[in-house]
């Protein structure tokens, strides 16, 4: 037998699993790593966090992202030597922290990276005919497997897709799995570039699902490097706080048929760009508002597509409790948008035991032990949902 193949035979019927999960997304602040303990495997799972950071990147890291991100026309040469430089950097990253948390690489089992994503394009939003779903994911785990000298599990995201789905969001995997109640109905809301949420009824009852929900950050994200160099974020809702919600440009931004759509549903900041905001723009003829009421009204415009998300997702299922993460949690004006509708405080993971900074690469290393020494649970033949394994696996020589 393969030297490797026995290795991760013997991984997968260890009692405790230590896995590093690694999570980039479209808002390119910086790489989150979880060093996360697992026990058991699916509905059985235990699972421990004992480390986690996120180092951020460099403006010149981000802006090669940016560059190649989200774009139908961008430069090949430039996607293939960002992906073995993204992962021999994210290789680099776990080596500096492992060494810090004064930890062995030969004591880590599994590390588990979703990558970079540079576009996301299902068959709704693309409307090729003859060409299905499809999402691409950068960062080559081969040069992490080498570099670190640990398995690699990468591309989670092409089993869901052959297996029926967009790729997205892989969220109700993790949330099903860790954050179900016997008793409560959850909502698990993470705001990112794009938000999506879980919805999981108590009880592990039917009619769990997950879902995109539109822009989180992105287009605010978008709007603020477009209009203040330097800066990539509306820190604090700061220009967004000193505005003016615009209801007529809000309302065109609201008009497109991703909306109306049924749920499960994906998208990206492909659909969701400054060309979709210079459209609403043109189409409610609101051509001369300021940065802030612009900023005010995307903030606006992120809680008006989780709110209705939500309202369609529990309707006649009675009480139920939202759970945040993602970094859009920190924008107080957006959050403010959501509580005063539902009239409640928002909750976070943390008060389930996850810190909300640390779920989506926690998640990543729950998919990796699924893959190892799981995939067993059923998830039910639901859309968007399909029962399957994922992660391709890099061995480190």
């Amino acid at each position: 037998m393969n030297k490797n193949i026995q290795n991760l035979a013997g991984i997968s019927v260890k009692p405790v699993r230590r896995v590093i999960g690694l999570m980039s997304g479209t808002s390119f602040d910086g790489l989150d790593i979880a060093l996360c303990e697992f026990r058991g495997s699916g509905l059985g799972t235990d699972i421990k966090v004992n480390n986690f950071v996120t180092r951020d990147y460099n403006s010149d890291f981000k802006e090669d992202l940016k560059s190649v991100f989200a774009k139908k026309f961008a430069d090949l040469e430039k996607i293939t030597l960002l992906n073995a430089v993204i992962g021999s950097y994210y290789a680099e990253l776990i080596l500096e922290c492992l060494d810090e948390w004064g930890i062995s690489p030969s004591d880590v089992d599994l590390i588990a990276s979703h990558g970079q994503t540079i576009f996301h394009a299902p068959k709704h939003q693309h409307r090729m005919s003859g060409y299905p779903n499809a999402t691409l994911q950068i960062g080559d785990a081969d040069h992490i497997a080498m570099k670190t000298g640990i398995i690699t599990l990468s591309d989670f995201r092409q089993k869901h897709i052959a297996a029926g789905g967009e790729g997205a969001p892989l969220a109700v995997y993790g949330d099903y799995l860790i954050f179900s109640s016997a008793t409560e109905n959850r909502i698990m809301l993470n705001i990112g570039g794009i938000a999506n949420f879980t919805f999981l009824p108590s009880a592990h009852s039917t009619g769990f699902f997950s879902s995109d929900v539109g822009p989180g950050n992105t287009l605010m994200d978008q709007f603020v490097q477009l209009k203040y160099p330097g800066r990539y974020y509306d820190e604090n809702a700061a220009i967004a706080s000193a505005g003016t919600v615009n209801t007529d440009l809000l309302k065109a931004l609201l008009d497109h048929p991703f909306y109306k759509a049924e749920f499960p549903k994906t998208t990206g900041p492909e659909l969701f760009s400054l060309d979709y905001l210079n459209d609403a723009m043109r189409r409610s003829t609101q051509h001369n508002l300021s940065n802030e009421d612009i900023m005010a009204t995307l903030a606006m415009f992120s809680a008006k597509g989780i709110i209705q998300a939500i309202i369609e997702s529990v309707k006649g299922r009675g009480e139920f409790e939202i759970y945040m993460s993602g970094g859009g949690m920190y924008n107080p004006l957006m959050v403010s948008y959501i509580e005063q509708h539902f009239g409640r405080k928002l909750k976070f993971t943390s008060d389930l035991g996850i810190n909300p900074d640390a779920k989506e690469a926690v998640l990543f290393a729950l998919l990796a032990n699924e893959a190892v020494a799981g995939g067993n649970t059923p998830f039910g033949d639901r859309p968007g949902v399909p029962t399957v394994s994922m992660g391709k696996i890099s061995f480190p020589q």
